[in-house]
């Protein structure tokens, strides 16, 4: 497993601020979470942009929440850190559902911004 501290680091900064959002049912603040063109691939039709992310999650049922493991992180350039994630979503009225995420993230100034989104729902073998 390739995990270096410091692009973690990044990635929690802006995945605890998601998993926040997303918890509180506020798809306009996970949305914010996201750059202007971000390519966004949840379960559904992918989209680009900040009101594609903000449909998405607003399309979401209330009490969703999200649990998330960094599995790999890759920097890939300066400002640029690739992350691999387990991630369980738990609902209040079905089973969890585990996927993996990649995301891209990007810095911007001091802040860091998701650029790219893709879940992958995997079945067992």
């Amino acid at each position: 497993m390739a995990i270096r501290p410091d692009d973690e680091a990044i990635l929690r900064g802006v995945l605890d601020r998601w998993k926040d959002g997303v918890d509180a049912h506020q798809p306009e603040r996970v949305a914010a979470l996201f750059t202007e063109d971000a390519v966004f691939q949840g379960l559904h039709p992918y989209s680009v942009g900040r009101r594609g992310v903000a449909a998405y999650y607003d399309s979401q049922p209330p009490g969703l929440k999200a649990e998330y493991r960094v599995l790999e992180t890759r920097r890939l350039a300066d400002g640029l850190v690739l992350g691999y994630l387990d991630v369980e979503f738990t609902f209040t009225d079905r089973p969890a559902l585990a996927v993996k995420l990649a995301v891209l993230v990007t810095r911007a100034g001091d802040d860091w911004s998701i650029a790219h989104y893709q879940v992958s729902r995997l079945d067992p073998v």
